[in-house]
């Protein structure tokens, strides 16, 4: 894929789009990493419930330490893998608590030393949070780069880097969340939506859906 169709195929996102962010809910930086923690391989919505209650009595690394483990469970026991998420946000709470005073740190070593944040978690509190270029790349974005041909990859890694090589710097910091939505809304994995999608005639996926 040329530099020009990629140019296109996120000018047209922008126009469609142009102030896309997470579909998580959040106040703090700190409740967005508490919440993207708690949506590893689980939905937005659930998640969104759950904080729905959760945050009103803890939304501070302080007041979840207080919470602990077990009362912080009666509130995510609906979201999948609730019993680790549970000690992974006490963990790292604590931990920010004793490494950076109550604050979500914002450079991508100091997240990854945190309990139950990789890579792309720590991706998307800088992106999201601190307004950083970076590029968390799911399961929707790895479909998506691969089947459009926008940053071909055969693994997570390979296409972050080439993502942040080949997106046009002035539409780097808001790339991810238009990726995420398009590949969560109109390129679905079985069966993605070529009829309804605006970059049909830019992307260079060979067997697109017909009109049915």
């Amino acid at each position: 894929m040329n530099p020009q169709k990629r140019r296109e195929i996120f000018r047209r996102f922008q126009q469609a789009n142009p102030n896309p962010t997470t579909e998580l809910k959040y106040g703090t930086p700190y409740e967005l990493l508490v919440a993207v923690v708690l949506s590893a391989q689980a939905t937005d919505k659930s998640v969104n419930l759950a904080t729905a209650e959760l945050f009103p009595k803890a939304n501070t690394p302080q007041a979840m330490v207080k919470l602990g483990v077990a009362g912080l469970e009666s509130y995510i026991k609906r979201i999948g893998l609730f019993r680790t998420k549970a000690k992974n946000v006490i963990a790292l709470s604590q931990l920010l608590l004793d490494k950076h005073c109550g604050a979500v740190p914002q450079n991508r070593e100091a997240l990854e030393e945190l309990p139950g944040v990789g890579r792309k978690t720590a991706n998307v509190v800088l992106n999201t949070a601190f307004g950083q270029p970076t590029m968390a790349v799911d399961t929707h974005i790895f479909r998506v780069a691969n089947r459009t041909g926008i940053a071909p990859g055969k693994d997570v890694l390979v296409v972050e880097e080439k993502l942040l090589k080949f997106t046009p710097p002035e539409y780097l910091q808001n790339a991810h969340h238009w990726l995420i939505l398009h590949g969560r809304y109109v390129c679905l994995a079985r069966k993605p939506g070529c009829p309804q999608c605006l970059i049909r005639d830019l992307c260079e996926f060979r067997p697109k859906t017909r009109d049915v």
